[in-house]
């Protein structure tokens, strides 16, 4: 049962599909051709058609009482049998909306209701009463369970029909397209991925933007090249395009609102921003503005712009905009690919204020850069226009070739100040960017001949770039979701808003972008693939080469297509015939025309040099510079025959030097020629007597075109004539000779300082000496005054103070003497440590000596022209003898600055360089005054090495090229000056000039030479020190034993001084004496009749000795002192007992060790013992 009931109701719904179908196609004819029928018959009875069309419309959305009843009767039918219809009604819903859609797609696509666009405000309304009465739907859901419920609401259906082929561009068909308004569609169940995309106002309206976007999309699923997998899983059709019409400068918030609200409500996944208005400014500005809220947004674009070269690229552009249109940087180098065909080495580049001229100079300069390799470019001038007078920059300058950049209204005003200034004409390229020559427009104002780039913006362009970017889209979004990684990335900005409650950045669009950036589709026939650069540019552009010609009637100028530059191709350029300004046949040269200058000069090395001409030919060789006249112009007869002339070198020499390899390179670039005259007086140029004489003379007379030498600029010179940059910096110096020195009587202390000598022997020397007989003291196995003395049995042992003193001074100077070494192993350890500082300081000292003990060169070291002993000459006895050149700026300097110097050195003056720095090395000047870098060069060109400039430069200035007073040449030589200190020319210039190379060949021989007595003083002064401190020390040894000895004979127990000197030590006791007479006695052994005579006299002393003491003892009983009971041991007894172990008595039966003390005690205080000491 149910099984019939369910087929009887697919019947019904299957015959009442057709019958709306039919319905629908015949009201909808009928509708069309009385439409048109109502057009024909003019404007007055439109007006009766649309009053009548909104009453039917009216009629139609409102229902009438009986509908009111038959939806009653439905309603009551539709309960009872709700059970059996649910699914029929859900399949009913389904067909009508399809069949819906599908009508709305043909009307769109046919466009058969053209005259619908002139009735929006009734299409409007119609809609809005669809959308009142939004009840349509549930009740056609209801009615289909019973025929009569069908064929009511029939009626109702085809009316949102109906209004979809009458208003294909209202709120209907985005609310059938984007919403679903009416049903869910077939694709309900794929996800949506939806773009914005904005184009202009045109005439057709929507109608070519919807046909070409629906051919766009068709096409996707038809391509060559890979398939689109995503669209099985997402939708992208038609109506997920939301398309909006943009004015020409619409309002920021028109452009806020678009974005925001219409695009970010329906959750865009990119936008298409295409745009081929050329009207720069404004619409620049909208476009600026567009772009840069997307980029904020983080929604990528995919721009085609006309006037994209008018973006601030570099300053704000957006980094998530792909532009399809060529770019300013394709410009620029289509530009100068015009350049290079016709060999225009140099040009200016002229802008006005327009949005992205900065990016333009840019451009240009960094493709010249990439050009360097294989063909030079110069800029000459790069002028930004604010007013006309900015141009005067390019009339005083050599520039024939510019490259202009603004708007066709700016261009105007800029090319009508140019002609005027006679910047246009035959010699004069002008050549344009897009900007200027926008719809191909020319102005009358324009010069014939000019040249341009363009590319087609036309709206037929305008639709093949809608559809390349759906497909740079398409695949852009195949790319992303194919990417494993961006499984979980949702092609959505849900949530992103322009207010506070939502995202402010979309997170996944700069990721998406790399993927569109990536992206290469085929391109047109015989074209390469679309793609993109890092920046979002086109990697591949084609542009076309515009010429400004007269029309074929000659009544008006007219931009004509004469070729093409493509980027991607080896020969980019092609061109075909050129109308070139002025109406010439031939191309400008691009150059100034050739001009002659006359240049007057005068010689001073390094930078003009003579010499004389090859006697036979008459030229210069290739080393010797170039022809230049040296005779006056009176000496110039007329009949003179002139190859004779270049032989004699009293009319003609070769100048070289400096200045002329100079001058070579500015008649190189700039193209002139020149004849180089020197000056008939000879003189630099200074007032005499009120009138200017030498160079200034001529240029203030206007006998030459230009001076070419090293002359110096001053303020009086600039008073009267043009000088150019400086070319060399110079200024006022001295110039002495050195003379042969001696060497210093302190030479053999200058290897160390003052601060060094005293640590060495105030601290080292000190430090070591007490420590090594410190240790020597404390050291068990070392030195004990007192055991010594008291222990006979002890061998003995010589060691003080001073004998280490003596250790310390031998080992440092490594002398070769008897020296005594300590025997703690502590005390030997520090000396070694001492003897290796010592080799340290003596291989320091002997290194740096050698550099000290030579012969120092002597010269008068002043500090400057304004030394005391120059400014004032007389106060120095005997005075210095200087002079410099007359008239000469030296001259006029120490003149202006110093009256009683200048009055004094006249008697010294010379008559040029040379002569004065000859003097100098003779002797009969003590030093010349003159320009520092003339006296630099001849310094380092003697061959000797003699010469030498002393003290600072004073009044620095510099040299440059003088012209006449307001020369046209300045401003051409001075750019050229600039660059050629840019790029190193006068630096290489200057090297190879200025450098010489002294050959000290005679002062290598010199130093052969036997040395003088004053050259090694030093050394014989060292040895007289050394005489007068040992005749020092010999008065301090007498004062000692004459007044000190006895005093500390007194005090001294014999131990601290023999600690300080042992020597000391025994000239202060008697057993000290015989013990070492005793040892030597002991130790002795004669070999030699020598010896023996030596030890005969000892006898006969020691006999003489013990008489006197005999003779002693007498006076003492004379005196009634009574004198202890000795024995002395004579000399034989000595020398026959020195075998035994023990020692023989020395003082009778007296044993030293019994009764030391009390012969001690006795000993000294009495003469005898004195006398015994001495003995």
């Amino acid at each position: 049962m149910v099984e019939l009931m369910r087929h009887a109701v697919q019947q019904q719904q299957q015959h009442s599909h057709w019958q709306q179908q039919d319905a629908s196609n015949s009201n909808i004819n009928r509708q069309m051709n009385w439409r048109k029928w109502q057009l024909r018959r003019g404007s007055s009875k439109t007006k009766v058609k649309l009053k009548r069309r909104r009453t039917t419309a009216t009629l139609a959305a409102r229902p009438t009482e009986g509908s009111k009843k038959r939806d009653s009767k439905i309603s009551a039918t539709a309960t009872t049998a709700a059970a059996i219809a649910a699914t029929t009604a859900t399949a009913a819903a389904t067909t009508a909306t399809a069949e819906t859609e599908y009508a709305s797609d043909n009307c769109n696509i046919d466009g058969a209701l053209d005259i619908a666009e002139t009735d929006n405000n009734n299409c409007n309304t119609a809609n809005s009463n669809i959308i009142h009465n939004s009840n349509i739907r549930r009740s056609f859901t209801a009615a289909t369970t019973t025929r009569a419920a069908r064929k009511s609401t029939n009626m109702w259906m085809l009316l949102p029909i109906l209004l979809i082929y009458a208003c294909p561009g209202s709120e209907a068909l985005r609310l059938t397209n984007g919403g679903n308004s009416l049903s869910k569609g077939v694709g309900a169940n794929k996800e949506q991925l939806n773009i914005g995309l904005i184009a202009p106002h045109t005439n057709f309206g929507k109608r070519e933007y919807l046909r070409s976007i629906n051919n766009a999309v068709t096409g996707l699923t038809k391509t060559r090249g890979a398939k689109l997998t995503f669209l099985k899983d997402y939708s992208f059709e038609q109506k997920n395009i939301h398309f909006d019409m943009m004015s020409l400068t619409p309002s920021p918030t028109a452009i806020l609102s678009t974005l925001c609200k219409e695009f970010l409500r329906v959750n865009v996944s990119a936008i298409l921003y295409m745009m081929n208005n050329e009207q720069f400014g404004h619409s620049t500005a909208s476009a600026q503005y567009f772009l840069q809220l997307a980029g904020y947004l983080g929604i990528p674009v995919i721009s085609w712009n006309a006037d994209n070269s008018g973006l601030e690229r570099r300053a704000s552009q957006s980094t998530l905009q792909l532009q399809l249109a060529p770019s300013i940087e394709h410009q620029s180098a289509a530009m100068l690919s015009i350049l290079e065909r016709y060999k225009w080495h140099q040009f200016s580049v002229v802008t006005s204020q327009i949005a992205g001229h900065d990016d333009f100079v840019q451009a240009v300069r960094e493709r010249v850069a990439e050009m360097q390799d294989h063909f030079k470019f110069t800029i000459l001038n790069s002028i930004v226009v604010t007013r006309t007078s900015d141009l005067m920059e390019l009339v005083n300058s050599e520039a024939r070739v510019m490259l202009l950049y603004a708007t066709q209204t700016e261009a105007i005003t800029i090319l009508r100040a140019a002609e005027e200034m006679k910047l246009t004409g035959e010699n004069y390229v002008w050549v344009v960017s897009q900007s200027v020559i926008e719809k191909k427009d020319a102005h009358s104002q324009f010069p014939v001949g000019m040249l341009g780039v363009h590319f087609d913006t036309s709206s037929a362009a305008l639709m093949n770039e809608i559809s390349n970017a759906i497909k740079i889209y398409s695949y852009g979004v195949e790319a992303y979701l194919t990417d494993p990684a961006n499984r979980d990335r949702r092609l959505t900005t849900q949530s992103l808003s322009c207010e506070d409650e939502g995202r402010g950045r979309w997170d996944n669009g700069e990721i998406f972008f790399k993927y569109l950036r990536n992206v290469s589709i085929e391109g047109d026939l015989n074209k390469p693939n679309i793609e993109f650069t890092a920046d979002g540019d086109l990697k591949s552009a084609e542009l076309k080469i515009m010429n400004l010609r007269p029309s074929a009637n000659n009544k008006n100028l007219v931009w004509e297509e004469i070729g093409v530059w493509k980027s991607w191709e080896t020969q980019k350029l092609d061109i075909r015939d050129i109308a070139w300004p002025g109406n010439s046949h031939a191309p400008p040269q691009g150059v100034p025309e050739k001009f002659h200058l006359k240049i007057t000069f005068l010689e001073e090395a390094p930078y003009i040099n003579l010499s004389p001409a090859d006697p036979v030919s008459g030229k210069c060789l290739m080393d010797r510079g170039v022809l230049c006249r040296v005779a006056a112009d009176h000496e110039m007869a007329a009949d003179i025959d002139v190859g004779q002339a270049h032989r004699n070198e009293s009319f003609y020499q070769c100048c070289s030097g400096f200045c002329i390899d100079l001058l070579e390179k500015f008649a190189e670039e700039l193209g002139f020629t020149y004849e180089l005259v020197r000056v008939e007086d000879g003189k630099w140029g200074t007032l005499e007597n009120g009138k200017w004489n030498g160079l200034i003379a001529d240029l203030v007379n206007r006998k030459t075109d230009m001076v070419l030498t090293s002359l110096m600029i001053n303020t009086e010179r600039e008073a009267v004539v043009d000088f150019s940059e400086p070319f060399m910096e110079t200024g006022i110096a001295i110039v002495v000779a050195k003379r042969t020195g001696i060497i210093s009587p302190t030479a053999f202390l200058e290897p160390f300082d003052t601060a060094s000598w005293m640590l060495v022997g105030i601290v080292a020397i000190q430090a070591a000496t007490f420590m090594i007989f410190l240790f020597e003291w404390l050291s068990p196995s070392g030195y004990d005054m007192k055991l010594y003395l008291q222990n006979t049995n002890v061998t003995p042992y010589r060691f003080s103070l001073f004998r280490t003193y003596w250790l310390v001074w031998a080992v440092l100077f490594q002398a070769a003497v008897h020296v005594d070494s300590p025997r703690g192993f502590t005390s030997r350890f520090m000396t070694n440590v001492w003897a290796l500082f010592a080799v340290v300081f003596l291989a320091i000292y002997t290194a740096n000596l050698a550099a000290f003990m030579i012969t120092r060169e002597e010269f008068h070291e002043f500090s400057g022209l304004n030394d005391s002993r120059l400014v004032h000459p007389y106060s120095h006895k005997p005075s210095f003898k200087f002079g410099t050149i007359p008239y000469s700026h030296t001259d006029s300097t120490i003149h202006k600055y110093f009256k009683e110097m200048h009055y004094y050195m006249k008697q010294y003056n010379k008559t040029s360089v040379a002569d004065g720095v000859a003097a100098v090395l003779n002797g009969n000047l003590d030093s010349f005054i003159y320009d520092g870098t003339v006296l630099d060069y001849l310094v380092a060109q003697d061959e000797d090495c003699r010469l030498m400039t002393v003290g600072s430069w004073y009044a620095m200035t510099g040299y440059g090229l003088a012209f006449s007073r307001n020369s046209k040449y300045v401003q051409m030589f001075n750019k050229r000056l600039l660059e050629f200190r840019a790029n190193g020319d006068l630096e290489r210039l200057r090297r190879y000039w200025m450098t010489g190379t002294c050959r000290p060949g005679k002062q290598e021989h010199k130093s052969s030479d036997p040395l003088a007595l004053e050259q090694f003083l030093s050394a014989f002064l060292l040895l007289m020190a050394g005489i007068l401190l040992a005749a020092l020390l010999l008065l301090l040894e007498h004062v000692y034993f004459k007044y000190i000895r006895k005093r500390l004979a007194k005090k001294d127990g014999g131990h601290c001084c023999a600690l300080i000197s042992l020597s000391m030590g025994k000239s202060l006791t008697f057993r000290g004496a015989v013990y070492e007479a005793t040892e030597i006695l002991k130790k002795h052994r004669c070999n030699d009749p020598i010896c023996d005579t030596h030890l005969w006299k000892v006898k006969h002393e020691l006999d003489m000795s013990r008489l006197r003491v005999r003779q002693l003892e007498k006076v003492m009983d004379k005196h009634g002192i009574k004198a202890p009971q000795l024995r002395l041991a004579s000399s034989s007894d000595l020398l026959n007992h020195h075998h035994l172990k023990e020692r023989p008595p020395l003082l009778g039966n007296l044993s030293l060790a019994a009764s030391a003390q009390d012969l001690y005690r006795w000993s000294y205080k009495t003469e005898i013992a004195e006398m015994e000491t001495v003995l």
